[in-house]
């Protein structure tokens, strides 16, 4: 939310924090966020529809409220109507995975989170590690994020205190 905030508050701040919502609610790789289209966009429906890398799992994601409203202000916002990219560049050609990188530095900074070394990546793996908090079951965070193999989704259930809640009754 900090890191959203501050992007708010920078240039491009309704680009930049939906990119950071995005990639956080839906468990985006960077290159999936960048690559996204707005054909892959349903805001009527409220559907996101999801090409994984990596030899993941394609699928379709449910978009909530904040989302659509930010999606739906690009939208209009769009100076490169031609452009189908979702996240782009001021001359409307896709965001680099550089450029990224240098927002999210600035981004941070300015949240006070500088000491943390942001990473793209890390807002993926924040979604895994908040979704096993709720105490989402393991299959249904390796469906989430597009995992073939559930051992690259053990790593968030691993670290949870809540793996164990239940185990006995008091």
């Amino acid at each position: 939310e900090s890191l959203i905030d501050a992007a708010r508050k920078g240039r491009w701040g309704l680009r930049d924090a939906t990119l950071i919502l995005m990639c956080f609610s839906h468990g985006l790789r960077l290159a999936e966020a960048l690559r996204l289209r707005w054909t892959h966009i349903d805001l009527d429906q409220g559907i996101l529809h999801l090409r994984r890398l990596k030899n993941g799992l394609d699928g379709d994601h449910r978009l909530r409220g904040i989302e659509i409203r930010a999606l739906r202000r690009m939208r209009r916002q769009n100076r490169h109507p031609a452009g189908d990219y979702v996240f782009t560049s001021e001359r409307g050609s896709p965001l680099s995975s550089r450029t990224v990188q240098l927002m999210l530095d600035r981004i941070s900074e300015r949240a006070g989170l500088k000491h943390l070394s942001v990473h793209p990546h890390n807002l993926r793996h924040s979604c895994g590690y908040y979704l096993s908090e709720r105490g989402a079951d393991l299959r249904l965070i390796q469906s989430y994020l597009g995992h073939r193999e559930v051992r690259h989704t053990t790593r968030y259930v691993q670290l949870s205190p809540r793996r164990f809640e239940g185990l006995f009754d008091d």
